[in-house]
């Protein structure tokens, strides 16, 4: 196998203008990588996202965003021809990362306010199965390089429950279910599919979750190294198991959480 450096590839990054997508996209700059950055913003939170850009341009790398809903078969599919014209005939891609927080957390049983089919649908469509549509659509256009990575977030609601958040729960257990899989079948190809699991991260998805006061809290008492996981903790993995010799890794869960989820 040839183990080329990751300097000069792509990182692509579903989900790249907030959190742990916009952490990785810092991190993989500084290492060298161009970025392509995929994301749902509204005009009232652009500047953050061309903030994010103008730093990443400033590490001499190349770099591209793309304001879309990642679910449009449609968008998808021009977008992924617009990043194809930009990479040429090379693969380019050596990375990719899911980072998607958008769902329904809604109880499952409650009247007047329970979760709906839509509302499910949408979660798992959004939160995991667009990961295996992405995926694709680049090995279709050819698009991913020799020992490339694929990464995608889940959480520990894909083994717990807790209030509100069921579809969400149940769309990253679909997630690391889609991982497997797809470690499986693109191994031949050199091909690497592992979910990361962060330890409880105060980001703005986070935020949005019921009860993230609390958990936040309890997180922080818990972890035995003393605080929560920040984004740059989990980016400093990506990077990790982006390089090279991280090639026969796939497949699994890994954690990036300072020893939280050891501990009752």
């Amino acid at each position: 196998m040839t183990l080329e450096p990751i300097e000069g590839k792509w990182f692509l990054v579903l989900g790249a203008s907030s959190g742990f997508g916009a952490a990785a996209c810092r991190k993989m700059a500084k290492k060298g990588m161009n970025i392509f950055g995929v994301h749902l913003d509204r005009k009232s939170t652009m500047p953050m996202v061309n903030e994010l850009i103008d730093e990443l341009k400033a590490e001499g790398v190349q770099v591209h965003f793309f304001n879309i809903n990642i679910a449009d078969p449609v968008k998808r599919a021009d977008t992924l021809d617009d990043m194809k014209d930009i990479l040429g005939e090379k693969p380019g891609i050596r990375a990719l990362l899911h980072s998607v927080a958008f769902g329904s957390l809604k109880p499952y049983v409650q009247s007047g306010n329970q979760v709906t089919q839509a509302q499910l649908d949408m979660t798992a469509d959004v939160m995991a199965h667009s990961l295996v549509y992405w995926t694709q659509d680049l090995i279709e256009r050819g698009m991913l390089a020799n020992n490339s990575r694929i990464f995608a977030m889940t959480s520990s609601g894909s083994t717990r429950a807790m209030p509100s958040y069921g579809a969400v729960s149940a769309a990253k257990a679909a997630l690391e279910a889609h991982i497997r899989q797809l470690a499986m079948e693109l191994a031949p190809m050199g091909i690497t599919a592992n979910a990361i699991l962060a330890g409880v991260t105060d980001t703005p998805a986070l935020r949005k979750i019921p009860g993230n006061v609390e958990m936040i809290e309890m997180a922080a008492k818990r972890n035995p190294s003393g605080r929560l996981t920040t984004p740059e903790d989990v980016a400093e993995a990506i990077a990790l198991f982006t390089q090279p010799g991280a090639y026969w890794i796939t497949g699994n869960t890994i954690g990036v959480d300072g020893g939280e989820n050891i501990v009752c």
